[in-house]
């Protein structure tokens, strides 16, 4: 049990956290190439994407960053896993369509994992379900 909560930890701090930061990054070159440059300026727009995109996925990052990390909540983790789930396909998708480099393909596929394995491992606690037993309890 100790070796699955902690496989659980591990993953959801990783996609917590990269979640976070790259909607936070997102946020701040939406508006200007304050930080490291218009790296994620020029991916998106070499994608074919407009630039306000990046401050939509950037709002909806840092949420569904903030509700992964923080306790209880479990309606809204599921829909932040379904979030992270279809940004990062969407993006493998994008790097498919528009027939980059396989290797591009890598970075969403990886993360997609291991929010499949942070999901999976959720504890009872953190489950969906875990609110209509409590209610039916009381």
């Amino acid at each position: 049990m100790k070796t699955r909560l902690l496989g659980y930890w591990v993953a959801t701090l990783v996609i917590g956290v990269e979640t976070l930061a790259g909607g936070a990054t997102d946020l701040m070159h939406g508006r200007a190439a304050l930080v490291s440059g218009p790296f994620v300026l020029d991916i998106i727009t070499h994608l074919g994407y407009p630039a306000y995109l990046l401050v939509i996925l950037g709002i909806f990052k840092v949420l569904g960053g903030i509700v992964l990390l923080a306790p209880k909540l479990p309606r809204l983790k599921e829909w932040a896993y379904a979030g992270v789930f279809f940004e990062l396909t969407g993006a493998a998708a994008s790097w498919t369509l528009h027939r980059d480099s396989a290797s591009e393909l890598l970075g969403p596929i990886s993360l997609i994992v291991v929010a499949m394995i942070s999901w999976a491992l959720r504890p009872s606690s953190r489950l969906l379900g875990s609110i209509f037993t409590r209610n039916a309890a009381a």
